[in-house]
């Protein structure tokens, strides 16, 4: 292998190829019942973050009223189609991500950020905690110019809130949301199949006001 730092992105050149076909998932979520894939209830919204592990931030979310279904997978990456195997390698370029789907009407996806900001570290760069390497950075990847506004006020505020606490600068990137790669049957939902399993998420102890 070229490209042997899991510390920095890989470049095209060094990209696995990944494959044509997509995983196959259950299309239905552990807990919720409700379906993991699309098409959603027109009256739902989706969002979509990375915050490290996505064992333990899928189950955050899952955990609040108003979010109807979740799923973890791969996002921002180069590779298409890819598997767990490939993504911990550093070759595929992608974050592990959880795509959450939510009725607007009873959250909003100012709250999801507010969990989003304090269930993590996002001032640590390619890594959380003692998970290393670039799949583990932090990132929100928004859907659409009012999820992007969002973002950048909530990223300015919490940035506030860590300086008066002594924390670096936020390394979060605030991307437009590229496709989304479901990850393996047996990580959806991972901690409600295995509730005594690693989970690494933990964050500043700062508040985000909103």
């Amino acid at each position: 292998m070229f490209f042997n730092s899991k510390m920095s992105m890989v470049d095209p050149e060094h990209a696995l190829p990944g494959r044509s076909a997509p995983i196959t998932v259950n299309n239905r979520h552990y807990v919720t019942g409700e379906p993991i894939q699309p098409p959603f209830a027109a009256e739902l919204d989706t969002a979509l973050v990375g915050m490290g592990c996505f064992w333990g931030a899928e189950r955050r979310f899952w955990e609040l009223d108003g979010v109807v279904s979740t799923a973890v997978g791969y996002a921002g990456g180069l590779t298409p189609n890819p598997v767990y195997e490939e993504v911990c390698s550093g070759l595929t370029g992608h974050s592990e991500v959880v795509l959450i789907v939510y009725n607007p009407g009873q959250v909003t996806y100012a709250e999801l950020l507010r969990v989003f900001w304090e269930s993590h570290d996002p001032t640590q760069g390619m890594r959380q905690g003692n998970d290393v390497g670039t799949q583990y950075r932090s990132g929100i990847y928004y859907y659409n110019d009012i999820q992007k506004a969002a973002a950048e006020q909530s990223r300015e505020t919490y940035q506030q809130a860590l300086n008066a606490a002594g924390y670096p600068l936020i390394t979060t990137e605030i991307l437009p949301a590229a496709e989304f790669y479901y990850a393996e049957d047996y990580h959806q939902q991972y901690l409600a199949k295995n509730p005594g399993g690693y989970c690494g998420l933990g964050g500043t102890g700062v508040n985000c006001s909103r």
